[in-house]
């Protein structure tokens, strides 16, 4: 009698993503629209903010505020070549309201994008490292962290535990309280996940999570200074990451500092840098 061979099921193979135009483009469209929602969110909490954000080119147009890190564009000359009149109107929306001008840009933009903004007088004032890993499979992070940190969404009764936990992880940059607050408020109502993490019941650390078009996008997180070195962040990323792939996203992206330690550890748990993004800003309005 012969030998009934049972086939096994095999795991798909993840499909290998490389560093080019398209996922720049998935990536930069993913951030643009995750902050158009929180955008449009503040327009309708707080209608004094004056918050509103137009496409120009492809590439989002975002005012939330003059001081916001929100106020700037993503995805410029990407989906199509940026035009002297696209960088005109960009340029009177925000003259129009008293914000300046930045504009954080892929290098697959190519470079005629950038020779086209030092001929109007931008300068570049920032780097950022975009990063990205695919989550399509079963995540594995090698965690060590301290006993007893837990980790969850904020529910809607802690927005203000979650904005007070993050501005004090950010405290030694300035005082974030009040924009916290109101980041919070925001993003909840624009569909953002947001993330306490907790030792012994007490909040120790806070990050955001937003999904679009199956791109995850990790934000905005902090730990309180006297709890750091405890593992808080790696449990915030282990439990994001999860979540993002329950949701059905393939694809998680984050930004950070060229060489920073916030790279590395990005780094030692799968994460690759897609390409370093280059911020610039307008001096003098053009003649």
């Amino acid at each position: 009698m012969p030998q009934r061979i049972e086939a096994m099921a095999a795991t798909p193979p993840v499909p290998f993503l490389f560093s080019d135009q398209a996922l720049a483009r998935r990536l930069e469209r993913a951030e643009g629209h995750t902050g158009a929602r929180f955008v449009e969110a503040r327009a309708k909490l707080f209608p004094g903010s004056g918050a509103q954000w137009i496409e120009v080119g492809g590439a989002y147009v975002m005012f939330d505020g003059v001081s916001s890190p929100l106020t700037q564009t993503f995805g410029l000359g990407l989906l199509q070549e940026a035009s002297p009149s696209d960088l005109s109107l960009i340029e009177e929306f925000y003259h129009q309201r008293g914000a300046p001008v930045f504009h954080e840009v892929s290098p697959l933009a190519g470079v005629g994008l950038a020779a086209l903004l030092n001929e109007r007088g931008y300068q570049p004032v920032e780097f950022a490292s975009v990063m990205f890993r695919s989550i399509g499979h079963e995540i594995k992070l090698a965690l060590s962290r301290t006993k007893g940190i837990q980790v969850g969404l904020a529910g809607s009764n802690e927005l203000e535990l979650w904005a007070q936990t993050a501005a004090k992880g950010w405290s030694e940059a300035g005082d974030f309280s009040q924009l916290m607050s109101g980041m919070a408020h925001s993003a909840a109502r624009a569909g953002a996940r947001l993330f306490l993490a907790k030792l012994d019941g007490q909040p120790i650390a806070a990050g955001a999570l937003g999904i679009s078009a199956g791109v995850a996008l990790l934000a905005g997180a902090s730990t309180i200074p006297d709890k750091r070195r405890l593992g808080a962040q790696l449990a915030l990323l282990d439990s994001r990451l999860r979540y993002a792939a329950e949701q059905g996203c393939d694809i998680a992206m984050m930004g950070a500092e060229p060489g920073s330690a916030s790279q590395r550890n990005a780094e030692r748990h799968g994460f690759r840098i897609a390409y370093t993004r280059t911020k610039w800003r307008l001096g003098q309005p053009p003649a």
